[in-house]
């Protein structure tokens, strides 16, 4: 007669129950330490997506400050509200700049040759050669002098405002099928952006570590130099108004030149300009 077999099963099934056990805990544990360290925005997004009438205590009970008092740049609610105020009030001065300069081309005849188009942060505004200079000359003319003054007084308005005023000479291709004299070139346009750059220093309040310029020569066309008129559109000045961002983390323009110039990390949030 055979002994019977004993079964396989059976002792050791409980490993298996304590085993899914502890990596639920695990799970538990690391679901409440990234909580801990939540952004502010997420956790209001998620608990609004619970209840939309919902509002996040100020505190802890232990005193510390909870998701709702301190975002992720460290700064408490009241001084990011504070920055984001200051940002508004930024916003609208640029915006304002960018009002006066429409209106000012309008009402003295300028439209087609003043170009004024506003993106976020900024104000960009092209103009026509033939309002600042001659031909093949960088002499800055009279009727241009005056307009640069006008502008200058916008800035000075809202300097508080302005990060930086980037001025941008270009110049036109002579022929179509063939390139301009890289020297002549280049001089020409960086002469004109620097005689318009001398000029708003000298007239407005900015602080010349804001104030640069920048010449393209013929590498950035707009249109096709086999026409006089697709030259006439190349041959250019252009200056780039930026607002401050006091909520990138980044600085100012000047902040950030000096950083990477010693190979650091980038300002934070909220500190102030060089």
């Amino acid at each position: 007669m055979k002994k019977k077999e004993k079964s396989a099963g059976g002792g050791a099934n409980w490993m298996d129950t304590y085993g899914d056990m502890v990596t639920l805990l695990l799970c538990f544990f690391v679901l409440l330490y990234s909580i801990s360290s939540v952004d502010e925005n997420k956790w209001m997004a998620l608990v609004k997506s619970f209840n939309p009438d919902a509002s996040p205590t100020a505190q802890e009970e232990s005193g510390s400050p909870g998701p709702a008092d301190v975002d992720h740049e460290g700064m408490s609610v009241e001084e990011t509200e504070a920055v984001i105020a200051q940002q508004e009030e930024i916003d609208e001065s640029i915006e304002q700049l960018y009002q006066a300069l429409v209106e000012y081309a309008e009402q003295n005849q300028q439209g087609s040759r003043i170009e004024t188009t506003r993106g976020d942060g900024y104000v960009f505004i092209s103009f026509d050669d033939a309002v600042f200079f001659a031909g093949e000359q960088y002499e800055l003319l009279p009727q241009g002098q005056q307009i640069l003054k006008d502008i200058c007084a916008m800035f000075d308005s809202v300097e508080s405002a302005i990060d930086e005023v980037r001025i941008m000479g270009h110049t036109a291709q002579a022929r179509a099928d063939q390139p301009n004299k890289v020297r002549h070139d280049r001089f020409l346009a960086s002469n004109r952006a620097t005689i318009a750059t001398v000029y708003i220093q000298k007239n407005s309040t900015l602080d010349g570590s804001r104030i640069l310029s920048e010449g393209f020569g013929q590498h950035r066309p707009i249109d096709d130099n086999s026409t006089p008129e697709g030259r006439g559109h190349n041959r250019r000045v252009e200056i780039i108004i930026t607002g401050k961002d006091l909520m990138s983390g980044l600085g100012s323009s000047v902040e950030q030149y000096y950083t990477q110039r010693e190979g650091g990390t980038l300002a934070p949030q909220g500190t102030d300009a060089v």
